[in-house]
């Protein structure tokens, strides 16, 4: 009796991906495989994320943070238009609070860490002003 070949037989079995899913791994520069692994897990079980939540954040905030400081009190001022389409890094930075609190506390400190060093730039001081 032949066989039916494995391809044929998998070929009727849906994928249990949404097509708007987005990989996470690889995806945060810094982290090791077991934190991104758990934000994957986290990802699937929470009704607030969806999968690439995470990533889409912390890509977010460091894009923000890294702008050029008079963009950054434009946008304190006056407020920017661009962030209702493309996402607020301002939320994106309350999202991986929520994130750090509910993952375990060794992948929390692996993503905290990588945090910090975004906050780091974010915090520091404007260059003396020269009249």
């Amino acid at each position: 009796m032949p066989r039916r070949r494995p391809g044929r037989v998998r070929g009727g079995v849906p994928r249990h991906r949404t097509p708007d899913a987005r990989p996470v791994i690889g995806a945060i520069d810094g982290l090791s495989s077991h934190a991104l692994a758990d934000i994957a897990r986290l990802e699937r079980t929470r009704n607030y994320l969806r999968p690439g939540d995470v990533t889409a954040a912390v890509r977010l905030w460091k894009d923000y943070v890294h702008r050029p400081e008079r963009v950054l009190w434009q946008d304190y001022e006056w407020g920017n238009v661009h962030w209702y389409c493309c996402g607020s890094p301002l939320e994106a930075r309350a999202l991986l609070d929520t994130v750090t609190q509910a993952l375990p506390p060794r992948s929390a400190r692996e993503l905290r860490r990588m945090i910090s060093r975004a906050d780091a730039v974010w915090n520091q001081p404007s260059p003396p002003y020269e009249t």
